[in-house]
């Protein structure tokens, strides 16, 4: 190469500008002000998502120690800065979730929302509903709120069809690899949906808040960040950005009212309560000057309304004001059958409505008529023609629908387009181009219908003579009659399916619809062979939503046969389906073809679908007997229950969940026999439920023999201490982050503490729920090591009294545990006292006295016909009254703490007369002193309200100690029955004021 050449070639590269580098995630360590500088940037690169993205990665990388064992990600400096900086950049897009949702997974963002609790100090192990947040500082609310708010956000979300990545061959085995990518954002999506009702209520309780919301900002956050240094003493919760009372309640019923109109396809009711918060929207946004922070789809939101109206028949079809969706909407609920094909066939002319509204509603005809409801046909045949009709002015091609009507016409209904037709076009208000389109839609009339008699009629027609030029016409029926010459139309049989000229592409998507919609096995075959007629490729990649276990999914994509394999595939998701939507009848049809297809060419796939139809069967007895039913299951069932927990066929197969939930209903049923003496010790290794069980029942059946019971309860309480347990790799962080869809994994335990959580939510027997609750008490006292706060529960003699290492339990996750676990068993029997003791301990440690006054004062009343009889000294001992009388005090209820001293054993005259020197009293004071039956309580009241110069309480006091039947000379059945009558008197008084 010539020097020219070389010099030549410089300055041209020179001459170009050079591609900035991109600015790497570590840089932002090393330079305190690069972010700020960085994001203020007009097109930062990486962009504001991909650094949260970096961030969080970098911070939640394993370590390896000296050993080569895997280590948690340290504690330390590094990594609470790179979090703080994913703060910060959410913080710099002011908390937008509809930003920060698509940009990131659900699991990035669970982690970053969960880092923002715990640098906005949220109270670590408490459940958000049970926070005050009138009570909590302004950041810390609205951390609460932008939590709940993104768990309810995320539940609609995952509710959304979603396009499926469909891979090619030679990706198939990677499909188990994408299972269990997805198994993450599951596990998420499975707490967060078992928390909605709570996320709900928190939203909920942010709306009766009237007072302006602070969020985080940069400075905030830096400010948290040097608090941190000073020991978290510098508050600084109102510096962050003001965002209005009205703004934020905007956003919040939209939230609601999405979560609610997601709620409604199982329960009409939540239709109500959508239309109600995106009211509550509308009239906010319509008020609000500045809209900054509110940050919704205005569109989506009127088409919420819209469906929230049409739903719950808030709508008249004579308000000239309503919208044409909700006057159609409002005809079929008047079953105005007639009113809806006219309103279609005038919106041939105006064409308000958009062709997949009245495509949906032809389909609502048609799955009621699939239904049983066959007077319905004709309905369906003339929307279909309406429809048709539109197409045909829009130069669309026509439905499959329509053309198979036109396999079997007749006059009625050739008669019946034609009307369609000359209504479609009348008033002159359509274009040449419609005009042209319905001339070629009559040419295609005619050449589709070969039945002469019809054929004249078309022809012969005023609209046919107007719309096709006279050669046009010529030509035609020349056609026509040579077509007619070669058919002998007595002896013709109907044309194929696959003979219906028309797109196959749109045909394929039209059945790939109904394929998705249809529940009735035969029909999904029919349309399954005819897709597989029209293109070969895997039509059970169709909807995304359709999932089988992943245990079965080899099996199932083994099947050779690609009909076989898409039939198999679809039947088994639809009914899984099904079943998650409580419709068992559906369920069982389609899981019953399944049987009958697999059982012609593979045993083991056989077998697998009896073993779904056993969980089909169990769940469905399970679920009645949760609504109420005291019906005993067949003796059938219990037999399969029982065969399936001893099969022994090898490479079969087999889903935990079917053995969690047979094990469940055994234990339900109180088979506890079969389950300590006959279950397969195979099957009780490789199935951590079935071992589970085993372990409850051989608890449960020796409860009433203290020495057997120990030894088995030994080894029950040995198998959860290890699932709440964290292994020396995984050791807990020191942050305080709260852990309320934080995943602990464990290689010590048996199973997942969620999924342990999920099996104990499906025990319905109250002796197991009793013994698991006394279990996690013992094991909850253990861990807090507080002897004076200790909760209480029945059977705690039977567990061990000290835990060999304790510091590897996680005392965050037992917390959480017992208090779900008593919760639970509340909903089941609000009436069982024990539980009730229990759960007011649980309040009382966690000092909210008010909920555990309740509950105690609940507990009294479920064992006393409410207060009518006197309460069982084992029910309100010495302790229970002590905590009480701490409860009232707590609260500055004084002359309640006084009454409530007369209840123990020996009177406690020093707490009494402390609590009645208090002038600070919140409760009704004097009107309290008519439950006082201790003679000496009375005299020193008379002694302080006259030190005090108080004439008229002393004189009620006086009053009450002048009481005949609180004599002291009085014999002793007297004064008890003096005392009996003013306890049950005060309880009852208690109790409306706290219920």
């Amino acid at each position: 190469m010539s020097v020219e050449t070389v010099d030549r070639v410089a300055a041209v590269t020179s001459s170009r500008p050079s591609t900035p580098l991109q600015t790497s995630w570590f840089e932002f360590l090393l330079d305190g002000s690069l972010l700020e500088n960085h994001l203020q940037k007009s097109y930062p690169d990486p962009t504001p998502v991909q650094l949260i993205i970096q961030f969080l990665e970098q911070a939640s990388k394993p370590s390896v120690n000296e050993q080569n064992q895997v280590q948690p990600p340290p504690d330390n400096r590094r990594n609470r800065t790179l979090k703080l900086l994913a703060l910060k950049v959410a913080a710099h897009m002011k908390w937008d979730l509809d930003a920060l949702e698509k940009g990131l997974t659900i699991p990035v963002l669970n982690m970053l929302l969960n880092e923002l609790l715990c640098v906005s100090k949220v109270p670590p192990g408490v459940k958000h509903v049970d926070l005050d947040l009138s009570t909590l500082p302004p950041t810390t609310a609205m951390a609460v709120i932008i939590y709940n708010r993104w768990a309810i956000r995320t539940i609609v979300l995952s509710s959304f069809p979603e396009k499926q990545t469909k891979p090619g061959p030679h990706q198939m085995n990677m499909l188990s690899i994408v299972q269990q990518e997805k198994e993450m954002t599951d596990n998420i999506l499975t707490v967060l949906k078992e928390q909605a009702t709570d996320s709900i209520s928190v939203l909920e309780g942010a709306l009766q808040l009237k007072k302006d919301f602070y969020v985080h900002t940069l400075r905030t956050l830096d400010l948290l960040a040097a608090d941190a240094a000073a020991n978290g003493e510098t508050e600084s919760s109102t510096a962050g950005l003001r965002i209005s009372a009205d703004e934020l309640h905007c956003q919040v019923h939209y939230d609601l009212g999405g979560i609610f109109f997601q709620q409604g396809c199982t329960d009409q009711t939540a239709y109500e309560n959508a239309r109600d918060h995106f009211r509550q929207t509308k009239e906010l946004l319509t008020k609000l000057d500045s809209t900054v922070h509110v940050h919704l789809d205005e569109k989506r939101l009127a088409g919420y309304w819209n469906a929230c109206k049409a739903l719950t028949e808030d709508c008249d079809p004579s308000d000239s004001q309503n919208t044409p969706y909700n006057q159609i909407n409002s005809l079929i609920r008047a079953r105005n059958y007639q009113a809806v094909i006219e309103a279609f066939i005038k919106d041939n002319v105006s064409r308000s409505l958009p062709n997949n509204f009245r495509r949906s509603v032809l389909r609502e005809f048609l799955y009621k008529v699939q239904q049983g409801e066959s007077t319905l046909d004709e309905v369906c045949y003339k929307l279909c023609v309406c429809n048709a009709v539109r197409d045909a002015l829009e130069g669309e091609v026509l439905s499959v629908r329509f053309q198979q009507l036109l396999l079997k016409p007749s006059k009625k209904m050739v008669d019946f387009i034609l009307e369609v037709c000359t209504l479609s076009l009348e008033k002159g208000r359509q274009s040449e181009t419609s005009r042209r389109n319905m001339g070629t839609f009559m040419k295609t009339l005619c050449e589709t219908l070969e039945e002469l008699s019809l054929l004249f009629v078309v022809s012969s027609h005023k609209l046919f003579m107007e719309l096709l030029k006279e050669e046009e016409r010529k030509v035609l029926v020349e056609q026509l009659r040579k077509r007619s010459t070669t058919i002998n139309l007595s002896a013709k049989p109907l044309p194929s399916f696959y003979d219906i000229p028309a797109s196959a592409s749109v045909n394929i998507g039209q059945l790939e619809q109904q394929l998705i919609l249809l529940l009735e096995p035969r029909r999904i075959r029919q349309i399954l062979v005819e897709l597989h007629g029209m293109a070969e490729r895997p039509f059970w990649r169709v909807n995304s939503k359709w999932e089988v276990p992943p245990d079965y999914i080899n099996v199932i994509l083994g099947i050779k046969d690609n009909l076989t394999k898409d039939l198999v595939y679809i039947l088994m998701a639809k009914g899984l389906h099904c079943i998650s939507i409580k419709d068992f009848a559906h369920a069982r049809q389609l899981f019953s073809a399944c049987l009958e297809l697999v059982t012609e060419f593979s045993p083991k796939l056989r077998q697998v679908m009896l073993n779904e139809m056993l969980l089909l069967e169990v769940r469905a007895h399970e679920t009645m007997a949760a609504e109420g039913s005291k019906e005993r299951p067949p003796s059938d069932l219990v037999s399969r229950v029982r065969g399936y927990l001893e099969m022994r066929i090898h490479d079969l197969p087999l889903r935990q969940v079917v053995g969690k939930e047979c094990v469940a209903f055994m234990l339900n049923w109180r088979e506890n026999d079969y389950l300590t003496l006959q279950v397969p010790p195979s099957l009780v290794m490789n199935n951590p439920y079935i071992k589970l069980g085993q372990l409850l029942a051989s608890t449960c059946k020796e409860l009433p023999g203290p020495k057997e019971c120990r030894r088995t309860a030994k080894e029950l309480w040995d198998v959860v201490v290890q699932i709440c347990s964290v292994s020396i790799q995984h050791k807990r962080n020191h942050d305080g982050r709260v852990g309320l869809i934080k995943q602990r994994e464990s290689s010590m335990g048996i199973l997942h503490r969620s999924k342990f959580i999920t099996f104990i939510k499906k025990i319905r027997e109250p002796l197991v729920l009793t013994t698991l609750i006394s279990l996690f008490v013992r094991l909850h006292s253990i861990v807090r090591d507080d002897i004076v706060n200790e909760v209480t529960a029945e059977h705690l003699s039977i567990w061990p009294s000290t835990l060999p290492n304790i510091q590897a339990v996680d005392v965050e996750a037992v917390a959480v545990t017992v208090k779900e676990l008593v919760s639970y068993a509340l909903t089941l029997n609000p009436n069982n006292q024990s539980w009730l003791i229990t759960q007011a301990d649980i309040y009382f440690v966690t000092n909210q006295y008010s909920a555990a006054l309740n509950l105690y004062l609940q507990a009294g009343a479920v064992c006393s016909d409410f207060f009518t009889k006197a309460v069982p000294p084992d029910v309100y001992s010495d302790q229970v009254l002590k905590r009480m009388i701490k409860c009232c005090s707590m609260m500055n209820c004084h002359t309640q703490v006084a009454v409530l001293c007369q209840f123990l054993r020996e009177v406690d005259y020093m707490t009494a007369f402390k609590a009645l020197q208090e002038q600070n009293s919140h409760d009704a004071m004097d009107s309290f002193y008519d439950y006082i039956w201790d003679v000496t309580i009375l005299e020193y009241l008379t002694h302080i309200h006259h030190k005090r110069g108080e004439t008229e309480k002393r004189q009620i006091a006086i009053k009450a100690i002048g009481q005949t039947e609180l004599n002291t000379s009085n014999p002793e059945e007297v004064l008890q029955l003096a005392a009996q009558k003013r306890k049950k008197r005060f309880l009852q008084a208690m109790a409306k004021l706290y219920f």
